[in-house]
């Protein structure tokens, strides 16, 4: 591998990372320039969307793309490529041993258990009762519901790989369970209940990261991204409108 190819293929895994670990396009499209402009090229071309990473540098008939097929939630890996980017303009550590250490990085699994997502789900969940309502008669039942509906969406979209599916399934699971709660006394408000268990599914940091490249003039990856969050809000929404169009139409009944 030519010294060329090793800047585009290193630029390209660092981009790559990113965009598949939730980074919004500017930051991407910054830390790429910077790993080349540190390696030494004076010009060169970035072209990032959600789905493929771009590079070339001119004048020397250099030109690499990379595809991204899978995009996720890792802020951690974003923030680990920063850092070695750092480290590589600092010359704390050079070209090959960068490029070696994206590769690791990519390879790695994710960061944090299961058990300890789990954790979070229900800490996102249940706290939401006392915030905003003020009670705690809610909390115990949006903690067990949100952290079933949360374990339910893991499972299925890590063995079905359809994520719309999978919040559609964790949704219409989290209405049942609210009813279900209710009915048996348990749980005093079912919309309270809902709208706590669903919050560790709602995508909030696609829809950030869309309003923030659409403000800074990505007008492809900023409205791609913005649908993305909204078919997964779609997804939550359906799920929870048939729970609930169910038991209204078998009360009438």
């Amino acid at each position: 591998m030519t010294t060329d190819e090793m800047i585009i293929a290193t630029c390209l895994k660092a981009g790559k990372i990113m965009v598949e670990n939730g980074s919004e396009i500017s930051r991407v499209d910054d830390t790429m320039m910077r790993i080349a402009q540190n390696a030494g090229v004076v010009a060169a071309n970035t072209y990032v969307t959600i789905t493929g990473v771009m590079m070339s540098i001119q004048g020397r008939n250099a030109t690499q793309i990379a595809a991204v097929n899978q995009r996720t939630i890792d802020l951690e890996k974003v923030a680990q490529v920063n850092q070695l980017s750092r480290e590589f303009a600092a010359t704390t550590i050079d070209l090959p041993t960068l490029y070696r250490r994206l590769n690791q990085l990519d390879a790695a699994s994710r960061s944090f258990p299961l058990w300890l997502q789990l954790v979070g789900a229900a800490l996102v969940s249940g706290p939401l009762m006392i915030m905003f309502r003020q009670e705690t008669i809610n909390t115990w039942p949006t903690v067990l519901i949100g952290t079933v509906g949360y374990l339910v969406f893991y499972l299925l979209n890590r063995y079905l790989k359809i994520k719309f599916l999978s919040e559609l399934t964790a949704a219409l699971l989290i209405g049942l369970g609210a009813e279900w709660v209710c009915q048996l006394g348990w749980g005093t408000n079912v919309n309270d209940i809902i709208i706590g268990s669903l919050m560790p599914l709602v995508p909030g940091v696609p829809l950030t990261n869309a309003v923030r490249d659409t403000l800074a003039g990505n007008f492809v990856s900023g409205p791609a991204r913005g649908v993305e969050a909204m078919l997964s809000a779609a997804a939550l929404g359906f799920g929870i409108a048939v729970v609930i169009t169910l038991f209204i139409a078998c009360r009438r009944s």
